[in-house]
């Protein structure tokens, strides 16, 4: 090993750490539930000195040679010890969390083993230096992370399980294939080599080659984003996942999704209008489809899913802008974009763990099941509260401050839009939906009240809702974003002055005034938005009897309207009828052949039941039974009820069956999955060691 080895071990710590807590986990649960705090607290409080004391600025660089031929390439800066930082913290408030939320479910061994498996992965997602050790590690998380959507192992659980990984597995070969094209252009996928690389080839390469290279490398990190048209596993997985899981999927594992687009963006095609053009329509579409979809949304974790696919959408418009500003203009785009991301994990670590409260209690996420849970909880009120007005970019909360800069950054590059003036009110626009569908939310939990008196009484007596390390975990994650929002420059600026190295960006030109009268002006016109939509539509349109209906025409569910089909029928269809005309020409050439050129021959006989070795050996069988019967059993023969041919053939059926039924479980992908992790550490420490 080369560098700085404590980068490679804020890797491996989780996973080998993961392997201890399911070992513990076997013998007592309250030590593996401790066990699992002290690996997640131990590995933030790394991250954290890591980042205060500015350990960044020394040996930074991490080498791994000979795995997987390439070997394995980290870096620690800035951007990169922010966003560790982020990830330690919300899956030491996750760990702290689960205990109580857990407590009725099963296979929690198995949960807490993948956790602290992809708890690795996406540390080495984040410090990978170049794009092939980001790969290793990206695949690694999703297929851990598959195991958070199958946790409960219900039918609507492994549907969605199914989808996340196929939309995981359809973008990482996607991607794997724009990563080689990469290479062959560039000969790196060093990151902080890219941009140089990329306009060297340029200077005789075609720029078509690199937009095509770059856009499969884009989808496959869109698609763990929940980008657009890439998003469909989001709202599908999140409602079935644990709450303490949805809030990690939403919060860190699609700005992995993120980095990857950031590095695309700002390492590879910085200053690039059509990228960035190209962008801002993604995003754009992204961030009104996600609010839009919460908006009508009737279950509490699907709209807090879709309300991350529409933020998501907001942070595409600013690397959108970032891009197509370029190095000289593009730090306040970049700046928004990067704070955006960190508060948006935040904020989704405190919605999701307060939707994890609501579940543990009811074990239901309907609104109109859920209602009136939250009157007399004032607790799980404010923290709820402060998750929904910084979501929301009420001014003196995290969220404003970051779409502040997002608001300046699309009048900043206003001459690359054809319509600027469209842009912004799309913008503004999206900003208000956000806060109608939290309002709806909130209104809904902690003002109205259920419809059933009786159950209305149970909600309101509820006193032991929470314990106190879950209480802990929600209390200080909540009181996180006020502190951010409250002191802007103080905190918000200086996370930004930190990450901003890596965006190869320069520095602004001018400060920015959060509060000034035209950025309180934005601010302003989102929320009349937000109450205009909630009044005029969410009062009056989706809901009915003082009931919440979903409105949501089905047709429009793009999974099953349109990839569902494509891929399990005209696909397969297609591509039937192509083999069937082939193997028709086949036949026909060999039919011919026969009649002109070869002579036929007799067919084999062929068996009944079972295959030539059963029917060798118990021909072998039945043959030795009756010879003893005409001579050592002559007087007392053994006259069988079913031959030995009959009876090996049955038994390889019966032993084919068990075989399929096995290889199809989902404990059987899973054992093998762990098999394959285990091998994969072996071989890291192996050539770590040796």
């Amino acid at each position: 090993m080369e560098g700085n080895a404590m980068l490679f071990w804020l890797v491996m710590f989780p996973i080998l750490g993961g392997l201890a807590v399911y070992l513990t986990g076997r013998r007592s649960k309250k030590v593996r539930d401790v066990a699992a705090n002290l690996v997640t607290i131990s590995e933030f409080a790394v991250l954290a000195y890591l980042l205060i004391t500015k350990a960044y600025n020394g040996d930074n660089s991490c080498t791994v040679p000979g795995i997987c031929g390439l070997g394995l390439h980290f870096r620690y800066d800035g951007f990169r010890a922010v966003y560790c930082g982020v990830a330690g913290l919300m899956w030491m408030m996750t760990t702290l969390f689960s205990p109580e939320y857990f407590r009725h479910y099963h296979n929690r061994n198995r949960y807490y083993l993948f956790t602290m498996f992809t708890l690795g992965a996406t540390m080495g997602v984040f410090l990978s230096a170049d794009l092939f050790t980001t790969f290793i590690f990206f695949e690694i998380m999703s297929f851990t992370s598959y195991v958070w959507v199958a946790q409960d192992e219900r039918a609507e659980s492994l549907r969605a399980a199914e989808t996340y990984l196929a939309v995981a597995v359809i973008g990482g070969m996607v991607m794997l294939m724009g990563l080689f094209l990469l290479y062959n252009m560039t000969g790196t996928l060093v990151i902080a080599e890219l941009q140089n690389a990329v306009e060297d080839y340029l200077a005789k390469g075609s720029m078509r080659n690199v937009y095509v290279a770059c856009g499969c490398v884009f989808f496959g990190f869109a698609a763990k984003a929940g980008a657009f048209p890439l998003h469909i596993w989001l709202p599908k997985a999140h409602p079935v996942a644990p709450a303490p899981a949805s809030a990690l999927l939403s919060g860190i594992l699609t700005k992995a999704g993120v980095f990857g687009i950031l590095v695309v963006s700002f390492r590879t095609l910085l200053g690039d209008v059509p990228w960035g053009r190209f962008l801002l329509v993604i995003g754009l579409i992204t961030m009104v489809l996600g609010a839009v979809l919460a908006l009508f949304s009737v279950d509490l974790k699907r709209t807090l899913a879709c309300s991350s696919m529409s933020q998501i959408g907001f942070i595409l418009i600013g690397v959108a802008m970032g891009c197509m500003l370029g190095e000289e203009e593009g730090a306040l785009a970049a700046r928004g974009a990067l704070l955006h991301m960190v508060n948006h994990s935040l904020i989704k670590l405190v919605l999701f763990m307060a939707a994890g409260v609501v579940y543990m209690n009811l074990h239901k996420l309907n609104l109109n099941g859920i209602r009136g849970f939250g009157r007399r909880k004032p607790f799980l009120h404010v923290v709820f509260l402060l998750g929904a007005m910084g979501i929301s970019g009420i001014p003196l909360m995290n969220g404003y401050v970051s779409k502040t800069l997002l608001h300046e950054a699309i009048l900043e590059g206003g001459r690359f839009l054809g319509n600027p003036d469209l842009v912004e009110w799309i913008f503004l626009v999206s900003g208000g939906l956000t806060l109608a569908y939290m309002t709806k939310l909130y209104v809904c939990i902690f003002i109205e009240k259920n419809e059933d008196p009786e159950l209305q009484s149970k909600y309101d007596n509820m006193k032991d809702y929470i314990g106190l390390p879950s209480r802990l975990a929600l209390g200080i994650s909540g009181l996180i974003l006020p502190v951010l929002g409250v002191a802007p420059k103080l905190i918000n600026d200086r996370i930004a002055d930190i990450g901003q190295d890596f965006l190869a960006v320069g520095q602004m030109e001018h400060a920015v005034h959060y509060f000034s009268a035209e950025n309180l002006k934005g601010g302003a016109i989102s929320i009349a938005v937000g109450a205009l939509v909630y009044l005029l539509i969410v009062r009056k349109l989706l809901m009915r009897n003082h009931r919440y209906v979903d409105a949501w025409p089905r047709v429009l569910d793009l999974e099953n309207a349109v990839y569902r089909p494509v891929l399990l029928r005209i696909l397969p269809g297609i591509c039937g009828l192509v083999c069937r005309i082939l193997d028709s020409i086949i036949d026909g050439g060999v039919v011919l052949s026969r009649k002109t050129v070869y002579h036929d021959r007799k067919l084999p006989h062929e068996l009944e039941e079972g295959d030539y070795g059963t029917h060798v050996m118990g021909s072998m069988m039945d043959g030795m039974n009756g010879l003893l019967n005409k001579t050592i059993r002559r007087s007392h023969p053994k006259h069988l009820t079913q031959s030995y041919e009959h009876r090996l053939a049955m038994h390889q059926v019966r032993r084919k069956e068990i075989r399929v039924i096995v290889t199809r479980s989902l404990s059987f992908g899973l054992a093998f999955t762990c098999l394959g992790l285990l091998l994969t550490i072996g071989y890291m420490l192996y050539y770590l060691l040796f």
